[in-house]
């Protein structure tokens, strides 16, 4: 191969054409001129693999210095190449140098050959940075609802933001641009979103009557210049932006398993992001509560009722079918999708165990079973002698539901009509039919009990964060209720519960105290007042 690296040169030739048509290449009489034709050069390159021979070829220079130049890039390429190069990296030179010639393109820097050489990558990959996203979530193989996250990251943010570099010349400073580019584009959207609003105030009549024909004039064009603003947009906030991050760093991280990078070369894993704020649980103490009949505002996203409140809402809740869901999320913290997902074979009564094996998960209302969301979720958590009394009468509830429904059936089939059988599926929590229950209808069921109840709105998942403060009341400190909600780590559990296990401490404080009668210092700071 040393042979073929000297076999090199450079030619000049020009387009002048005979009178049969023919380029006159070396043998035009004008080409001892000096300003006649263009110079080009011309190098033996590796084999392809099946062994024919290769030339690189590129014309078009106007001077000797231009085509000697690219020549000794070329051959610095080829110089590369060691005398024990096995066949395949000796071929995938010569690939690099011929798709060069024949597209034209910049020749590749003898450096950068160099490096992908010693990293093992491929040399010739032009593969966009969107090509590989499409690419890598196509052959992930996480959970179902993880690998939609995934899509639609790439989908709405990273192929519209960055999918058009180049992989391999993707760096830190295009990553951090692209992420430092949603602060400005929040700000736009905010202004947007607030001139909208102040344009549909606009718009409307506020008094009574019909507006006269001058005012029905300015309202129409107040409304044509709304039909012309931009719909209300939704910024992307911190929590949003780390995810999109974790979703570009591990598919970086799989184009460097599959050799298309280097180690070490992920830009993502260097941006610098705002962290944000995670929800604090907060109580709904007496005066949020206050707060909130007044202003309609939560104070924090996530809200947890009082063991009182919950008192409440279970006695309203003794007449539904899921009373011991609502029962079992509440004191022992199962999530929404474990509790409707759990089967009878997992649940130890006699023995005060409840072990989560399987979860519902909807995707665009299509229910389908899954594991559970981590390992630590799969685990097994103690019952106490309430809740497995509450499970005990689910269970007879649900065998005499299973027993009606069958006599309805079979009712019904004597009357020719299609009915089947309730269907056994194992399920803890099921349809009046037996069949599973899908995780929405728990939730509207949730909602229609605690606002018959009078009670401060939460969220279903928010019952969950409920134990954590039942937990710490009965004794538990914050690994305890690591353990009962099964966190991945205790900082997990720290960040989330530890202002609303002080703010119930609060609480139960303030009860204390007011249940101290205390009439001579009353009296004092009465006189105290009056002076």
């Amino acid at each position: 191969m040393a042979a073929a690296r000297r076999a090199g040169s450079i030619t000049k030739r020009c387009e002048c054409r005979g009178e049969d048509g023919k380029r006159l290449g070396k043998n035009c009489p004008q080409l001892a001129k000096k300003n006649h034709g263009t110079y080009q050069l011309q190098q033996e390159i590796p084999p392809k693999a099946d062994g024919t021979r290769r030339i690189f070829r590129r014309t078009g220079y106007t001077t000797v210095k231009d085509a000697q130049s690219d020549l000794d890039k070329v051959r610095a390429v080829l110089d590369l190449m060691e005398e024990d190069d096995d066949e395949q990296r000796t071929t995938q030179i010569g690939d690099v140098l011929a798709k060069a010639s024949s597209e034209r393109t910049a020749i590749p820097d003898a450096a950068e050959v160099k490096r992908r050489l010693a990293g093992g990558l491929v040399l010739d990959s032009d593969m966009t940075l969107g090509e590989w996203l499409d690419q890598w979530a196509d052959g992930k193989k996480t959970k179902r609802l993880t690998t939609k996250g995934y899509v639609s990251h790439i989908r709405v943010h990273l192929k519209p933001g960055v999918g058009k570099y180049r992989l391999d010349r993707f760096n830190i400073a295009h990553c951090q641009a692209f992420f430092d580019s949603y602060a400005e584009r929040n700000e736009t959207i905010k202004a947007q979103n607030a001139a909208r609003r102040e344009q549909e105030a606009r718009c409307k009549w506020g008094k009574n009557g019909r507006p006269s024909k001058a005012e029905s004039e300015r309202l129409a064009a107040e409304r044509e210049k709304l039909a012309a603003m931009p719909p209300y947009g939704q910024i992307t906030g911190p929590a949003t932006l780390q995810r999109i991050r974790a979703t570009l760093r591990t598919a970086l991280n799989g184009a460097i398993r599959k050799q298309l990078l280097p180690p070490g070369n992920n830009p993502a894993q260097w941006v610098e992001l705002d962290p944000g704020k995670r929800p604090k649980a907060k109580l709904w103490a007496d005066r949020h509560v206050e707060h909130w009949e007044r202003t309609g505002e939560k104070p924090s996203a996530v809200m947890v009722w009082t063991p009182a409140q919950l008192g409440r809402f279970l006695d309203e809740a003794e007449t539904s079918r899921l009373y011991a869901f609502f029962h079992l999320i509440a004191f022992r913290g199962l999530r929404r999708g474990e509790g409707v997902g759990s089967d009878w074979l997992n649940v130890d009564l006699d023995g005060g165990a409840f072990t989560v094996g399987k979860e519902l998960v909807v995707d665009s209302w299509e229910v389908f079973e899954d594991d559970p969301k981590t390992e630590e979720s799969a685990g097994t958590i103690a019952l106490d002698s309430l809740n497995v009394g509450v499970l005990r009468e689910h269970r007879t509830r649900q065998l005499a539901e299973r027993d009606d429904w069958n006599r309805h059936a079979a009712e019904e089939r004597r009357q020719g009509k299609d009915v089947a059988d309730w269907e056994d599926t194992g399920k803890v929590f099921t349809e009046p039919d037996g069949t599973w229950l899908h995780p929405e209808k728990v939730s509207d069921e949730f909602r229609r009990i605690y606002k018959r109840a009078g009670l401060p709105p939460i969220n279903l998942r928010d019952l969950r964060h409920l134990a954590a403060t039942l937990v710490h009341a009965g004794g538990g400190d914050i690994h305890a209720v690591k353990a009962t909600l099964r966190h991945s780590t205790i900082q997990l559990t720290s960040d989330t519960y530890t202002e609303l296990l002080e703010e119930a401490d609060r609480e139960i404080a303030e009860r204390a105290a007011a249940l101290v009668p205390r009439a001579r210092r009353s009296s004092e700071a009465a006189v105290r007042a009056e002076e």
